[in-house]
Formats: C-alpha cells, sequence, structure tokens
C-alpha cells in the first residue's frame, strides 16, 4: 500500500512531469482554433481516491471516463495534455475527423462552464429521444 507521503511525492512528480503541457488539439486542415468542437474533460464527482473522470464531447456524445485517485491526474489520463493517450485521440479523430480541442474543467468549474453545461444538456436531449424512440 502506497503511504501518504509517497502518494504525494508521486504527484508532484507527475506535475512536474506535465508542466508545460498545453491542451490537445487535433486540426488537420488549419482552421481557426476557435472554430474547432470542445472536448471536455472533466471531475464528475466522486470521493478522495475514487474521483470520476469523463470525456463529453461539445455535442453530447459520450467518449469516455476514468476512475482517478485526485484531480491532477485527470488531464493526462483523459488524454487532454498534448502527447498524453493516444489512444484515446484514435476515438475523438473517428467523432471529430475534421479536428478538435480538448480542454479540462476542474470539479469546482463544472457547474460554471457554460460550454460543458450546454454539452451535458445535448447529451441528456439526446438520452430522452432514444428512450422516447424504443418502443
Amino acid at each position: 500500500m502506497t503511504t501518504p507521503a509517497h502518494e504525494a511525492l508521486y504527484r508532484a512528480q507527475h506535475m512536474v512531469e506535465m508542466e508545460g503541457k498545453g491542451w490537445a488539439v487535433f486540426n488537420p486542415h488549419g482552421r481557426p482554433l476557435e472554430e474547432l468542437p470542445i472536448i471536455y474533460g472533466f471531475n464528475n464527482g466522486g470521493s478522495p481516491g475514487w474521483w470520476s473522470a469523463m470525456l463529453l464531447a461539445e455535442d453530447g456524445t459520450f467518449l469516455g471516463a476514468h476512475a482517478c485517485s485526485h484531480e491532477d491526474y485527470m488531464p493526462h489520463d483523459l488524454g487532454i495534455l498534448e502527447g498524453t493517450m493516444p489512444q484515446r485521440h484514435e476515438t475523438f479523430r473517428e467523432h471529430y475527423p475534421d479536428g478538435y480541442r480538448m480542454a479540462f474543467v476542474k470539479r469546482d468549474d463544472v457547474r460554471r462552464n457554460k460550454g460543458l453545461l450546454a454539452a451535458y444538456e445535448r447529451n441528456q436531449a439526446e438520452g430522452e429521444a432514444a428512450k422516447e424512440a424504443t418502443p
């Protein structure tokens, strides 16, 4: 079992390793960044040691999740940061073949982020429409 001191050291080392990495962008057509759809990574709550990291496309499509021991690991584990989690970006490119940009929303900011809230509303509306379409 990891001690609290070792966990803190490991997290500090991780943060130093990730320092300076920007948010990942896939822009095959060289479009202005503000025109690219956003894939939001965010802390969806949980409890210490078992935080729920989620990925939601701007259009409301769920693109993945991950359990994290600390919010500091989420941008890496979700592929938000440049050069991280290339296997996740395969899925992102399938969903947005013409490009996308990543953004991370911390737990304390989730209820204030208008873009993420709009994506969530689209997600919920799609879920309701699917329920109604099911006989």
